[in-house]
């Protein structure tokens, strides 16, 4: 086996073994920041009326399709829709939740409208809000439900 210092670059022929590597007593392990972290999404959309009965059909099928959804709440012209979200930051979480109901809208059945407004926050700030007493409630019971 071969040793190879700290920093120096190595490449190894076939059936070579790897050097080990040691953390010397006092170093600090820092997690990479490009690991995925939780965010709380909340998406509203809104529109035209639709019925009632169409609406939860179509969130009850976009919650089968995708079972991160926590819970959505609807009425006959909007409707909130609130899950977490796995993402390496804020901009790929609102990213993904831009694209949710458009993505499927056709799947789903969902209601042709828009996208009027969009909340991620990360999982510290979403707890911080609870236990403060602000914020959005946790969701119970999860599902869907009318407003």
């Amino acid at each position: 086996m071969r040793r190879v210092r700290p920093g120096a670059a190595a490449s190894r022929t076939a059936g070579e073994e790897r050097a080990l590597t040691s953390v010397a007593a006092g170093d600090r392990y820092e997690q990479p920041e490009d690991l995925p972290r939780l965010w709380h999404v909340t998406l509203s959309v809104s529109g035209q009326e639709a019925p009632l009965k169409e609406v939860r059909r179509a969130l009850e099928q976009l919650a089968h399709d995708h079972p991160f959804l926590l819970t959505s709440r609807y009425a006959n012209d909007h409707a909130e829709i609130r899950y977490w979200e796995e993402a390496r930051d804020l901009h790929d979480a609102a990213a993904v939740a831009l694209r949710l109901w458009g993505e499927h809208r056709q799947s789903a059945g969902l209601p042709p409208w828009e996208i009027v407004g969009l909340e991620v926050i990360d999982r510290e700030t979403y707890h911080q809000r609870i236990a403060e007493g602000y914020g959005p409630p946790p969701a119970t019971p999860v599902g869907v439900h009318p407003y």
